[in-house]
């Protein structure tokens, strides 16, 4: 959308996935890239197709714990997504019998497992993290619910208020996808230094553990994990 054939279709401003769903709800975004566990809760238009998803292992979605995971009391996490912090509590409770108490934390591990039993690091933090293998345990969630359920995970997608918009938009999303898949290399090259990574780890990180092109696999898993953030306890 910056580079490939749809810029200038879109004005984009970049922010959190969790801000991205406040400026859906607040009405300041006519479109947004955001946790799927907001669909419901926002009753929005899913833009199909394309969107932010795992088939195993993803890398940038991880729980370090210092206690064996059903005897997990006290979470700290990072709450910049809500899809993972969700995913969290279901993993925690359906694969490993545990229903901690669930409190928001800067995404400081050392402050986040020093008082609680286990803390929630995603995105950039986790990434770095896996590089630097921490003293403690690390459960990768993308690979915890595809073992745990068959199905890929589906973290995010785009939404929007009018599902004929939905439709219309489709073909301009999926295109700038292909564009980008196209070019991991050069993405790579030019995204991963300035956030502190080499360029194989964020080739690595873009190629083998994120899914951007969605099908029907993707979503019966985000309709199953949907159904089990229902579920949950409390």
């Amino acid at each position: 959308m910056l580079h490939g054939p749809q810029r200038g279709l879109f004005d984009v401003q970049f922010c959190l996935p969790s801000e991205c769903a406040l400026r859906m709800a607040g009405g300041s975004a006519d479109i947004g890239i955001l946790p799927s566990i907001e669909l419901e809760r926002q009753d929005l238009a899913m833009i199909p197709g394309t969107g932010i998803a795992c088939r195993g292992a993803v890398r940038s979605i991880l729980l370090v714990t210092k206690v064996p995971p059903g005897k997990i009391r006290t979470l700290a996490a990072d709450s910049s997504s809500r899809t993972s912090v969700e995913l969290a509590r279901v993993v925690l409770e359906r694969r490993y019998g545990a229903a901690p108490r669930v409190e928001a934390f800067p995404p400081d591990l050392a402050l986040m497992i020093e008082t609680h039993d286990a803390a929630l690091v995603i995105g950039d933090p986790a990434l770095r993290l896996g590089a630097e293998h921490p003293p403690f345990a690390v459960l990768d969630l993308g690979e915890e619910w595809v073992a745990m359920t068959g199905l890929p995970m589906v973290f995010a997608v785009w939404g929007c208020r009018d599902p004929g918009v939905a439709a219309e938009l489709a073909p301009a999303f999926a295109a700038s996808c292909r564009f980008g898949r196209e070019r991991l290399e050069e993405i790579a090259r030019r995204e991963g230094p300035p956030r502190q990574f080499s360029e194989a780890l964020a080739f690595e990180y873009l190629s083998r553990h994120i899914v951007n092109e969605l099908g029907e696999n993707e979503y019966q898993g985000m309709r199953l994990f949907l159904r089990y953030a229902r579920e949950l306890k409390g």
